[in-house]
């Protein structure tokens, strides 16, 4: 017979290994999955608070450099296809995830959301992510300032033309408020995913699926452009001085995507720190982001 002391050992090990849902982290544009002066300080963040769980950072390509790399050129519906196979190969995932998206990875996990059901999403934390999408590139993230000047210029070439949609991610969420039927025409990632064109019935009813939708915006962004995007919000047509906040976009009236639902049944979480993009300290995601990864 096994001895007390032993079933002790053993639950206690059980429970350590069992810890919190797993979590899985998608980066930013000009970051990689595992900087370690980014993702992998949150990586390393997450596993000191979480004890136990399992914690991953979605790479996007065969490495670092083409990971880099493809979150400026390669279609964001081809990464989201891509990250779709990685999580349904992750066997660690197969129970639920929480997934945490960083600026664009926060778009392109709620594109996950809609798209690719399996393995099921937890909560979905978007920490600057531009969900009505950006009129502006006024600043660059890291070492990146050639490569966003090339960017600028096929802006202003043409951010709805065929070669730079498909080719170009930031232009696949450029939403240009005196181009309103343009965009929605030519938009070939945002206004599908937000229901803009066509409506996909299998998008509402695969986000309703998530258990909280959790907006970080940050008050004082300097990198998007308007910032209320990060909470839904944005222009009204042809008019930059004005912001149509969520509750009173057509997106959430109509329902389209099952905003209202879950904003009527308390599941859409509005979130705000008071600094630049994605600048937050240790303390502010312990007491804001680690309470929605804790079960």
């Amino acid at each position: 017979m096994l001895s007390l002391i032993t079933i002790i050992v053993f639950l206690i090990h059980a429970i350590t290994i069992s810890g919190s849902p797993p979590v899985v982290l998608w980066h930013g544009m000009g970051d990689s999955c595992c900087n370690p002066l980014s993702l992998g300080t949150i990586t390393k963040l997450l596993k000191t608070q979480l004890p136990g769980s399992y914690v991953t950072s979605l790479r996007i390509g065969s490495n670092i450099v083409e990971d880099t790399s493809n979150g400026f050129f390669m279609n964001a519906n081809h990464q989201i296809d891509y990250a779709c196979k990685l999580l349904n190969a992750d066997k660690n995932l197969s129970q639920g995830y929480h997934a945490i998206g960083f600026s664009q990875g926060g778009q392109f996990f709620r594109a996950v959301a809609q798209r690719c059901p399996e393995p099921p999403m937890l909560n979905l934390i978007s920490i600057g992510g531009q969900h009505q999408g950006v009129f502006g590139f006024p600043r660059c993230p890291g070492d990146n300032e050639t490569i966003c000047n090339y960017i600028r210029d096929l802006l202003r070439f043409g951010a709805y033309e065929s070669f730079v949609q498909n080719h170009l991610v930031q232009a696949e969420y450029w939403h240009d408020p005196h181009k309103e039927e343009i965009y929605r025409k030519a938009s070939i990632f945002l206004a599908d995913i937000n229901q803009e064109n066509t409506f996909n019935e299998q998008y509402k009813t695969n986000l309703l699926k998530i258990r909280n939708l959790i907006l970080v915006k940050f008050l004082r962004d300097s990198m998007v452009t308007p910032h209320d995007s990060e909470h839904f919000g944005f222009y009204e047509e042809n008019d930059t001085s004005k912001i149509i906040p969520l509750r009173e976009s057509s997106l959430y009236l109509k329902d389209l995507l099952g905003l209202k639902t879950m904003d009527e049944q308390s599941r859409i979480k509005f979130l705000e720190s008071d600094t630049d993009h994605l600048q937050f300290t240790d303390k502010w995601f312990i007491d804001n982001i680690i309470p929605y990864l804790q079960d």
